[in-house]
């Protein structure tokens, strides 16, 4: 895994990193602000985020995107009960606008540059940590550019949702591994960037939590630079132990969450895991298109449920509301539900295929850009920079015969790669697409386009770097 870089390299190398990261910057700036701002409007859980700002929220799925956002007049303080990473990046925005003399608390022009920076520094971190030559190192910085900037991804970073910090997160995360494998200073500045993109992305919802395993099994398999022995795993371990400790401080740093049922949540994730498991039952089994009385005899629930074939947790009508659903409660279970699809592996491929279709699809359609003001209908979305998410939305009605094709490309150059850190970050990147494409699809029946944004993230920079790989030993110095 290691990757020599000669010191009479080094003046190349800044020469390198400054001119990527400046370019990458410019562009992401313009991309965000010409002619307009642009974001991603809030779909009813930016009260979160907002939350752990310090600004209390009580508006629902808007059409438009606020660009400013204050604390209501006469809002008790709120406290967070669920932690999502993009509030740090929130609160961080509130005290540069204190400093700029902004009179509004949250800005999200001011959230959008400063996730800007963040983009711009992990593509450079990338580029310096790829063993291809410059040539191909610049190809695949304009690729990168490319995924980033598209319009599925770029608006999650001036928005008041969660998935932001996800891509920021990965996207250091895969830069810091590649850095760790250089030799000297480098390696340890991978170290504290692998660290940083670990903390982001981990925590960056509930969801995003299965992604520490992973991580915490690439930071094992690369090897920092040219350190042996007990030094190597001294400092794999090291780096572990601080993502552990922070990811667990800040999961205990909000408030207890009560439950549905009124218990207090003990775990992250434990306000919502009833919500999810239920819209699992009900919009992706008892769905009303299959076998209803079947299919809830199967899942231990009365006959007479049918009637909410369909009706997710929010529905007008839903199983919630029914005398009976006290005694049921505890079948909205995780381990209900993948009994369920253990057992019916032709409903779990059906899922998994429409899971597939929604990923690739990339965008949801209710996700509107443009604040009131711009002059465009409610829920109007831009297309500056659409060429990845138009690719994946040509195929996906393919499903499942469209995502398998791109996962085995990516496995493939993997092992063409096995000797190196690269081979380690497209494994890491693979099994982060395909546990947050389980997660989504089997887990949640609802936004499944919005719910698979990680992972068709995660698997289209993974697909930008294999691209240049042609064979094992294709390492050049850089």
């Amino acid at each position: 895994m290691k990757l020599e870089v000669p010191k009479k390299q080094l003046n190349a190398e800044a020469v390198l990193g400054i001119g990527v990261f400046g370019t990458a910057l410019a562009l992401f700036v313009l991309r965000f602000l010409v002619p307009r701002p642009v974001a991603m409007s809030n779909n009813g859980d930016g009260a979160r985020v907002l939350c752990g700002a310090g600004i209390t929220w009580q508006g629902g799925p808007e059409p438009f995107i606020h660009l400013a956002y204050t604390v209501e007049p006469g809002a008790a303080p709120c406290r967070p009960t669920y932690l999502l990473t993009q509030s740090w990046l929130a609160e961080l925005a509130v005290k540069i606008g204190r400093v700029l003399g902004l009179h509004t608390t949250l800005s999200l022009v001011v959230l959008g540059l400063v996730s800007s920076v963040i983009a711009a520094a992990a593509v450079t971190a990338i580029v310096l940590g790829l063993p291809y030559r410059r040539r191909a190192r610049l190809a695949v910085a304009a690729g990168l550019l490319l995924v980033v900037a598209d319009s599925a991804f770029f608006g999650y970073f001036a928005s008041v949702l969660g998935e932001g910090t996800a891509f920021l997160g990965l996207l250091l995360a895969v830069g810091g591994l590649l850095l760790t494998a250089r030799e000297g200073r480098w390696s340890y500045a991978g170290m504290a960037v692998t660290l940083a993109g670990g903390v982001l992305a981990v925590n960056a919802k509930v969801q995003t939590l299965t992604i520490l395993p992973i991580l915490v099994l690439a930071i094992l398999l690369v090897r920092p630079g040219t350190l042996r022995g007990v030094r190597r795993w001294a400092s794999a371990v090291l780096v572990i132990g601080a993502l552990g400790a922070i990811s667990l401080w800040a999961q205990q740093s909000v408030e207890p969450a009560i439950a549905p049922d009124g218990t207090v949540a003990a775990r992250p994730g434990d306000d919502s895991r009833e919500v999810n498991m239920f819209n699992s039952i009900f919009l992706n089994i008892v769905d009303g298109k299959h076998d209803t009385q079947a299919d809830l005899a199967d899942l231990g629930l009365p006959p007479s449920f049918a009637q909410y074939a369909g009706n997710g947790w929010w529905h007008p009508h839903p199983a919630t509301a029914d005398p009976l659903y006290p005694q049921y409660r505890h079948l909205m279970s995780r381990r209900n539900v993948i009994g369920y699809f253990a057992t019916h592996p032709g409903r779990t491929l059906e899922v998994l295929n429409r899971a597939a279709t929604d990923q690739l699809t990339a965008r949801p359609d209710y996700l509107g850009s443009f604040d009131q003001s711009a002059g465009f209908a409610p829920h109007a979305q831009e297309y500056r920079v659409p060429v990845v998410s138009w690719l994946t939305g040509l195929i996906s009605p393919l499903g499942l015969f469209a995502l398998v094709p791109i996962w085995l490309f990516v496995l493939v150059r993997a092992w063409l790669q096995r000797r190196n850190a690269l081979g380690v970050v497209l494994a890491f990147l693979f099994a982060v697409s395909v546990s947050q494409f389980g997660t989504a699809a089997l887990g949640d029946g609802i936004e499944g386009t919005k719910h698979q944004s990680v992972a068709l993230f995660a698997i289209l920079v993974a697909v930008v770097l294999a691209i240049p790989v042609r064979r094992r030993d294709d390492v050049q110095p850089v």
